[in-house]
C-alpha cells in the first residue's frame, strides 16, 4: 500500500471517530443523544464559565481534538496553499456546529469553531516542523505513529461499546 492510500484510510479512521465523539457524543443509540438546541456566537463566553468558575478544558480538549487533521492535512496536501490546509479543517468543524445545531444535539458554539481550527493550524504547523526535521522520511514516520494510535482508537471505541452493550 503506497503511503498516501494508507494516509487517507487513516484520515477516514479518524474523522469517523471525530464523527462520534462530536456530534454522536461518544453515545451507542440515538435515545442517549442530548435534545439542545443553543447557538453561542460570543467568542470565548458561555463555554468557559461553569458553576461561576473558568473552564478551559472544554477549550483544551477541541483543540488537542483537532491537532491530527491539521497534521493529516500537512500530510495529504503537501505543496499546496496553507488556506487549502486549514479550509477543510475549519469546514469540517463548521459543519459540525452546523449539524449539531440544525439537528438540535447540542450547543453551537464559535469557541468551539476556533478552538477546532486553532488545534488544526496546531497540526499544520507541527507537520511542517516535523518536515524540516525528518524531510522525507516524515510521511512514513507519521503514518506509524498514526497507524499505531489509529489501533488504540480503534480497539478502544470497542472495548467501550462491548462494556456497554
Amino acid at each position: 500500500m503506497n503511503s498516501k492510500k494508507l494516509t487517507q484510510g487513516l484520515l477516514i479512521v479518524y474523522l469517523a471517530a471525530l464523527i462520534w465523539i462530536i456530534i454522536f457524543k461518544m453515545q451507542l443509540s440515538f435515545q442517549g443523544l442530548p435534545h439542545l438546541r443553543n447557538i453561542n456566537l460570543i467568542p470565548f463566553a458561555e463555554s468557559m464559565v461553569t458553576n461561576g468558575k473558568t473552564n478551559y478544558s472544554e477549550i483544551i480538549n477541541n483543540v488537542a481534538a483537532f491537532i491530527p487533521f491539521g497534521i493529516f492535512m500537512g500530510m495529504l496536501l503537501q505543496g499546496q496553499a496553507f488556506f487549502k490546509k486549514v479550509a477543510p479543517v475549519f469546514l469540517t468543524s463548521l459543519a459540525f456546529e452546523v449539524i449539531q445545531f440544525v439537528f438540535s444535539i447540542g450547543a453551537s458554539d464559535i469557541t468551539d469553531l476556533l478552538a477546532n481550527t486553532f488545534g488544526g493550524l496546531i497540526g499544520i504547523g507541527f507537520f511542517f516542523l516535523l518536515e524540516k526535521i525528518f524531510k522525507r522520511k516524515t510521511l512514513k514516520i507519521l503514518n506509524l505513529i498514526c497507524l499505531t494510535g489509529g489501533i488504540i482508537l480503534v480497539s478502544f471505541i470497542g472495548l467501550l461499546v462491548l462494556v456497554n452493550l
